[in-house]
C-alpha cells in the first residue's frame, strides 16, 4: 500500500531499523533513534544496491516519489542511479572549483609563468575584475552569451568602446583556456561578435612638422616641473622608446661609457631584448640624472609613492601620465601631442629624410618583423647604422630647438 504523510508522521521507532514501502522501490527507513530516511532499492548489473535519496520531512513524499522516477528513467537509460549520484557531486564539486575568478587566476598564474610583462598582467587582472563583479562567482559552464553581452553593455553604455572591446577579447581568453583545461565546454563570447559598437580608429596625437617640433623641444627645455619629469621628456624626443620602456628604465641597464641602454626582453612589447645606441647628448642627461636618482635601481623614481619589492620598500616608477600632464602644462592638448607621440615624430622625419633606411629606422623603433629569419638578421645588420641615425636625430632635435626650419634632407 503506498505510504501517506498520516503514515508517516505516525510511525513509531522501534529496537532496528524498520522498512516501509511506498511501492517501486521507493522506501523509508524508521531509526532506532527516530530519524526517517528515504532510500531507492533497485537491482543493477545482477546486483541489488540502494540509493539514498534523503531525510523525512526535508524531503517531502512527493519529492522523494520524484527521485524514485528520475531514478527508475536512469535505470531504464542502462545508467547506475547511485554512480549517476556520485558523478553529479564531482561534477558539482568541480564546477564550484571552476567559476570565472578562479580560472582567470590560473591563466594569469599561466602567462606569469611564460614572462609576460608585469603592465600586460595587469591590464588582463584589471579587465577579468571587472567582468568578475559580476559572474567572478558563476562556474564557467553556467555562464551564458547574453549574461557577458550585458556586462559588455555596461562599459560600452560609458562610453569606454575600446575596453569594452578588449574585454569581450580578454573574458574569451578565460573561456578558450577553460576549454583546454576541461573546464567548460563553450566560450560565450565568440557569438558576441559583432554585437558590440565598434571603436572608431584613432591615432596617438603627435607633432611630426619640424617647425612646429622645435617648439616643442623649446617649451620641454624651459618647462619648470620636476627635473626627472623634464629629462624624460628630453629622452623620448632623442631615443624614440615607449614610455613605458622609459619610465621602468632601471641603472643597471645603461652602459654609459659604451653608450647603450638595454631594455630586457620582459619590458619589450615584442618580448625581445633591444638595445638602444645613446647619442652624446643621451648620456650627458642620463649622467646628470644618474647625480639624482642612482641610489635605487629606477632613473626615474615617482615621488609620495612606495611598492613593495622582493619585500623591500622601493619607489614606483613615474607614470606614463606625469609624462603627459606635462605637456598639458605647456599648453600641448591631447589632440596635439602624447608621450607616444614622440616616436612618430622621430619615424616621420627619419624617413622624410631619405638618409636611413627604413628597416634600421625600424629596428630603432623595436618593431618586430614577421619573417623570423630577417628579424634575426635585421638585428644585427642594422647596429652601426643605427648608432648613426641616433647621432643624427640627437643633432637634428638640437638644430630644431635652435630654430631651424627644415631637416637637412638627403644631398643637402
Amino acid at each position: 500500500m503506498p505510504l501517506t504523510d498520516v503514515r508517516i508522521r505516525s510511525a513509531k521507532a522501534a529496537d532496528s531499523v524498520q522498512k516501509l514501502s511506498d511501492g517501486g522501490g521507493l522506501q523509508l527507513w524508521l531509526k532506532p533513534s527516530g530519524g526517517k530516511l528515504w532510500h531507492y532499492a533497485y537491482r543493477f548489473e545482477g546486483k541489488q544496491k540502494k540509493l539514498a535519496i534523503g531525510p523525512y520531512p526535508n524531503v517531502t513524499l512527493q519529492r522523494a516519489r520524484q527521485r524514485r522516477d528520475e531514478a527508475r528513467a536512469l535505470l531504464a537509460s542502462g545508467f547506475d542511479p547511485g554512480q549517476q549520484k556520485q558523478l553529479d557531486k564531482i561534477k558539482k564539486a568541480n564546477a564550484a572549483e571552476s567559476t570565472f575568478a578562479v580560472v582567470a587566476a590560473e591563466l594569469l598564474t599561466k602567462k606569469q609563468r611564460e614572462g609576460k610583462a608585469s603592465n600586460t598582467i595587469g591590464k588582463r587582472e584589471w579587465l577579468y575584475g571587472l567582468a568578475g563583479e559580476s559572474f567572478g562567482n558563476r562556474p564557467l559552464a553556467d555562464i551564458s552569451s547574453p549574461e557577458v553581452l550585458a556586462v559588455l553593455r555596461t562599459v560600452e553604455a560609458k562610453g569606454l568602446l575600446e575596453t569594452a572591446r578588449r574585454m569581450r577579447s580578454a573574458v574569451g581568453e578565460v573561456f578558450r583556456f577553460g576549454i583546454a583545461t576541461g573546464q567548460c565546454m563553450v566560450d560565450p563570447t565568440a557569438a558576441l561578435r559583432g554585437a558590440l559598437t565598434a571603436p572608431v580608429g584613432w591615432h596617438r596625437a603627435a607633432v611630426t612638422e619640424p617647425v612646429a617640433f622645435g617648439g616643442l623641444l623649446r617649451a620641454v627645455e624651459g618647462f619648470s616641473g620636476q627635473p626627472t619629469t623634464v629629462a624624460a621628456l628630453k629622452l623620448l624626443a632623442l631615443l624614440a622608446v615607449r614610455p613605458g620602456e622609459l619610465r621602468l628604465a632601471e641603472w643597471p641597464e645603461i652602459d654609459l661609457a659604451k653608450a647603450v641602454w638595454t631594455i630586457p626582453a620582459g619590458r619589450m612589447k615584442m618580448r625581445r631584448e633591444h638595445k638602444v645606441p645613446l647619442p652624446r647628448q643621451a648620456v650627458t642627461i642620463f649622467a646628470s640624472l644618474h647625480a639624482l636618482t642612482a641610489r635605487g635601481r629606477l632613473v626615474f623614481p615617482g615621488y609620495g609613492k612606495s611598492a613593495r619589492a622582493g619585500g623591500v620598500l622601493e619607489p614606483k616608477p613615474i607614470s606614463e601620465n606625469t609624462m603627459n600632464t606635462a605637456l598639458r602644462r605647456m599648453g600641448f592638448g591631447p589632440d596635439e601631442m602624447t608621450s607616444h607621440g614622440f616616436r612618430a615624430a622621430f619615424s616621420t622625419m627619419a624617413n622624410e629624410s631619405g638618409k636611413w633606411n627604413p628597416d634600421a629606422i625600424e629596428r630603432a623603433l623595436a618593431h618586430a618583423d614577421m619573417d623570423g629569419i630577417r628579424a634575426a638578421y635585421a638585428r644585427g645588420a642594422y647596429w652601426q647604422e643605427r648608432v648613426a641615425l641616433a647621432q643624427w636625430w640627437a643633432d637634428e632635435c638640437d638644430g630644431m630647438r635652435a630654430g631651424e626650419k627644415t631637416l637637412r634632407l638627403q644631398g643637402g
